[in-house]
């Protein structure tokens, strides 16, 4: 595998300058922004260790998007993928037992079902495959993630859950930032720096949406 092989995939990447593509780039303090967010609310609810990685992780995400957006290689492609779909499993894994319920010993086959899946959809439907982008212009790789919030969404809301709100509002977002990722290309002909990074600003929001539920859900404010 050649590590340094270039990856131009979005409408706003017109060379190989590091800078090529500032907006997409840039977009991703939306994670960081998200991160900061968790961070002073769970300083101020006593949140544990589990919830701060969290919030590490969707830093991460922020950190690996940017690389990627900057070098637009390989090596940064996988810098990208790794921290949000780490994201994903490890958020899955916890609000399965602090939302939904689910005995710890269910947790760890559902979890290994979650891994198997997020990797094969990471192999399968990688972002930097050679040829045609294809009609979503490679969207379905996030299918999994759509159909863990919208699980997610409905079960909450049959069973009255108090931060079903926070879900729904996280999976609404969610479905409208596929909406900008999948378009990007599309829209570039008339819009020179496409869509893309409307996608980064609301999974910003999803992500700051989706931590807030959980630090609510947790426990009172720390006195």
């Amino acid at each position: 595998m050649d590590w340094l092989a270039g990856v131009d995939i979005y409408c706003e990447r017109l060379g190989a300058g590091f800078w090529a593509e500032p907006v997409n780039a840039l977009s991703n303090l939306s994670f960081l922004a998200a991160a900061f967010w968790a961070a002073v609310e769970a300083r101020r609810r006593g949140a544990d260790t589990v919830i701060w990685g969290l919030i590490a992780m969707a830093a991460l995400i922020g950190v690996g998007s940017f690389l990627f957006h900057t070098f637009a290689n390989t090596w940064s492609e996988y810098a990208d993928t790794i921290p949000i779909w780490s994201f994903v499993a490890a958020f899955v894994f916890v609000a399965m037992q602090r939302i939904g319920g689910v005995k710890p010993g269910r947790i760890g086959a559902i979890a290994l079902i979650v891994a198997a899946v997020v990797i094969v959809v990471m192999l399968a439907g990688g972002e930097g495959e050679a040829g045609p982008p294809g009609v979503l212009n490679g969207s379905e790789q996030y299918a999994p993630a759509l159909i863990a919030l919208l699980v997610f969404s409905v079960l909450s809301r049959r069973r009255g859950h108090p931060m079903w709100p926070w879900i729904w509002a996280a999976t609404g977002v969610f479905c409208l930032s596929l909406f900008f990722r999948t378009i990007d290309m599309a829209v570039c002909p008339s819009f020179a720096i496409g869509s893309h990074f409307v996608w980064h600003l609301l999974n910003g929001v999803m992500v700051g949406l989706l931590l807030q539920m959980l630090l609510r859900a947790q426990r009172p404010l720390a006195r």
